[in-house]
């Protein structure tokens, strides 16, 4: 007995040790091109958002969020989840880089191409549950339940190929309760309210430790009317009404969790489109056939606001001579709208790309074109963009969380998007040790409320009215 009775001490601490650190539940919610205004002065503005709003006196609050190079969904999204930059995450843009599209418009769908843990990563590494409904960049991530972003074609085939990279079995089982999934790239109202659905029935139904959640449509819309328009306000409107759904399951199946919402960027107005490709073309640069690319030595990478410019040898000392010529040139007329060009360590230092030897970034009010072949002037494809410098006050983001531990009406200022997912990880008990960022709050057991106290139907009743 004497030999044995070490054996079992040891055999136990084992097996605490194993056991993952008391985890506060986490709901992640993204509101893709939600702008820290439309929350704090939502009456002002003439928006009814109860849901959201009642996280700035339940919970706490960034007065705007400070982004990353570029403004864009894909690279913000993956800051979000990994705490770094997309210079460490790897993920330059939204759509890979493909100069000759033999790629045929493929996005960064694939959270291989993520170079550092994200925190899907860190909680299965602790041993706490996790799920995922459409979030940016996570086909093939480790969640347990996973209905990852992805298309192709736009259509319902779409479907079959989410079902097969999809968690096994997961997509059918919920189409037998809930009907069809969203098709495609359906980023409309109507495509977030049947995603919305299905996360509500995950929540519920497998009660996930961690779980990340993306609505499309107010950024959908902001493209399509611009900022502050009467359809944006009433997309997102009807996305508070989402959230407050939720919310409210999230606190009946976790009343100790805590939910954050966050978003990936701002938006400003459009006016024009700027065809950057054209003097790359008439500089012998890019060359086109049947306005194809047959070859390139530098070539523009579109990021809406801004442009990556790549070479496609970086060693190439007359190429590189040429094209810092041509860009110095391009800043100075007027007609391109360019408000700054980094040079490949001043982008680095910002947490763009490595892949980039420039970034051109436009002003607000212009866009980078899509097509070739156009004018060097045309009229924007686009009414609202985003991509621009992240330093300007309408490309800033939002950052709401509230729940068991979080204080209540704290405003935390100003932050960077790299000190969420460290708090994230602080509040789940899990380890991101490359994040950039820190994390913003201190929770501690005193501060905790009770569940009682912090779970009234606040959340249900005000979704309810806006109905």
């Amino acid at each position: 007995m004497r030999r044995l009775l070490p054996a079992l001490s040891f055999g136990v601490l084992v097996m605490l040790s194993s056991v993952p650190a008391i985890a506060t539940p986490v709901l992640l919610i993204s509101i893709d091109g939600l702008r820290p205004a439309d929350v704090l002065q939502a009456r002002q503005r003439g928006l009814k958002l109860p849901n959201l709003e009642a996280f700035l006196q339940r919970g706490a609050y960034a007065s705007d969020v400070r982004g990353v190079l570029p403004t864009l969904t894909y690279p913000s999204h993956t800051t979000l989840i990994t705490g770094v930059s997309p210079n460490l995450h790897g993920i330059g843009g939204n759509l890979t880089f493909d100069p000759t599209n033999r790629n045929q418009q493929g996005w960064e769908w694939y959270a291989s191409d993520i170079r550092v843990p994200t925190l899907w990563d860190a909680a299965h590494a602790a041993g706490l549950s996790t799920a995922n409904v459409h979030w940016p960049v996570s086909v093939g991530a480790q969640v347990d339940w996973n209905l990852p972003q992805i298309w192709r074609t736009g259509t319902a085939d779409d479907r079959k190929l989410l079902a097969a990279l999809a968690t096994p079995g997961l997509l059918p089982s919920l189409e037998k309760q809930l009907g069809p999934y969203a098709d495609g790239i359906d980023e409309s109202l109507a495509g977030d309210t049947i995603r919305a659905r299905f996360a509500l029935t995950l929540l519920e139904t497998r009660k996930p430790q961690f779980m990340t959640a993306y609505l499309t449509a107010l950024d959908h819309e902001q493209h399509a009317s611009g900022p502050d328009t009467a359809a944006a306000h009433n997309v997102l409107q009807h996305i508070d009404a989402l959230i407050g759904e939720l919310v409210a399951a999230a606190q009946r199946v976790h009343p100790d969790g805590v939910v954050a919402i966050v978003s990936d960027h701002g938006f400003a107005p459009v006016q024009q489109d700027v065809n950057l490709y054209l003097p790359f073309i008439k500089a012998g640069l890019v060359t086109l056939k049947d306005g194809e690319v047959t070859d390139w030595q530098a070539m523009p990478w579109n990021d809406g606001g801004s442009a990556a410019i790549v070479l496609h040898d970086p060693s190439n000392t007359a190429v590189r001579a040429k094209v810092a010529a041509l860009l110095r040139q391009l800043q100075d007329d007027p007609q391109y709208g360019i408000a700054h060009v980094l040079d490949h360590d001043e982008a680095v230092t910002r947490g763009g790309t490595a892949q980039a030897s420039w970034f051109v970034q436009f002003r607000p009010g212009d866009e980078m074109g899509i097509k070739p072949d156009a004018p060097v002037l045309s009229p924007g494809h686009y009414r609202g963009m985003h991509g621009y410098d992240a330093a300007l006050p309408e490309m800033r983001s939002t950052f709401l969380i509230e729940g068991n531990g979080v204080p209540a009406a704290r405003n935390l200022g100003s932050i960077d998007m790299r000190d969420i997912a460290p708090t994230l990880a602080m509040l789940l008990g899990v380890q991101l040790p490359q994040a950039q960022g820190k994390a913003l709050l201190e929770v501690d057991a005193t501060v905790a409320t009770s569940a009682k106290s912090r779970n009234p139907p606040t959340h249900a009743a005000m979704g309810d009215s806006t109905k």
